[in-house]
């Protein structure tokens, strides 16, 4: 039943080790185990999430994530915990400046079972969303979010940014976008992907944004580009959306053993060079007045009542 699961620290290191070892991924105990104690405080409360990816970037990892509330700094804890180390990048002052610019209804950390402390997501309160114009205030912003501005605007995505994203590994940022429904129509997305001068989707992914509930963009400190553009949908059956996904990624999907009645995120995206690929996502433990990468559901399940 949602919102059952044991949420201590052995149970839910149990819980990764035995899910990432479905797509033959080996759960680094010394990596997994510090991150679960430095918030294992929280965990009793938390959503907790477990992720796969289909592309190569991320083959041999397998990712897991967990709300937190908004009294807890994710930052200062994973520095003062040595999973994260000190920066003079930009990056390392996000938070911080988002903290004091905007208000905050809750956070999520995101790890590799074999890589470590990844990213943090900041949520801002339902109906509070912030736009990209006061964002892009911040210095520690990456550029190519205000270089980008008139883009966002055109398409209807400058006044809604529900959730930000900070990679501290990859060093990207992302931006939850709420999209007017023409966004997700086949047109559109081939348009918005040639101003970007990213590749053209499959008519794969085309059918998929058009059961999509939001999408994302991604951005990095060294570029005015926008790097990326992501879908996602909810189901239940991820399997629905797909012919094949992959030997390991398909036995996941069909073996993992939480939250099998819970809804599942999948996300698509195409790189710029053309790999197109998804990332699937199931609940642990799902809480649906969660904010956790459900940002837009709400709104999207009320317009298809």
């Amino acid at each position: 039943m949602p919102g059952t699961a044991d949420a201590d620290v052995a149970s839910v290191y149990s819980a990764i080790e035995e899910s990432a070892g479905l797509i033959d991924v080996t759960a680094s105990r010394d990596v997994v185990w510090p991150i679960l104690t430095a918030f294992e405080d929280e965990l009793a409360d938390a959503v907790i999430a477990f992720r796969v990816a289909t592309n190569a970037q991320h083959e041999g990892d397998f990712d897991a994530r967990f709300t937190l509330p908004k009294e807890v700094d994710p930052y200062a804890v994973a520095l003062s915990k040595g999973l994260l180390e000190e920066t003079d990048h930009p990056i390392g002052e996000l938070l911080s400046d988002i903290q004091r610019l905007c208000p905050i209804d809750s956070f999520g950390i995101d790890f590799g079972v074999t890589t470590g402390f990844k990213k943090i997501w900041v949520y801002f309160p339902e109906g509070e969303q912030e736009t990209l114009a006061r964002l892009t205030s911040l210095a520690s912003m990456p550029r190519s979010l205000a270089d980008n501005i008139d883009f966002f605007t055109r398409y209807g995505l400058a006044e809604k940014v529900d959730v930000i994203g900070i990679d501290y590994r990859g060093r990207t940022m992302n931006a939850y976008l709420a999209a007017p429904a023409r966004c997700f129509e086949a047109d559109t997305v081939l348009e918005m992907h040639r101003e970007l001068g990213l590749p053209s989707p499959s008519e794969q992914m085309f059918n998929f944004c058009e059961r999509s509930f939001g999408l994302y963009t991604t951005h990095n400190w060294d570029s005015s580009e926008i790097q990326r553009m992501s879908y996602g949908a909810k189901t239940e059956d991820p399997m629905a959306f797909f012919a094949r996904l992959g030997t390991k990624i398909e036995h996941f999907v069909k073996s993992v053993p939480y939250g099998v009645d819970d809804p599942k995120m999948v996300y698509a995206a195409v790189t710029s060079t053309g790999e197109e690929y998804y990332k699937l996502q199931s609940y642990y433990r799902w809480r649906s007045v969660s904010r956790l990468n459900a940002a837009y559901i709400a709104a999207r399940d009320k317009e298809s009542a």
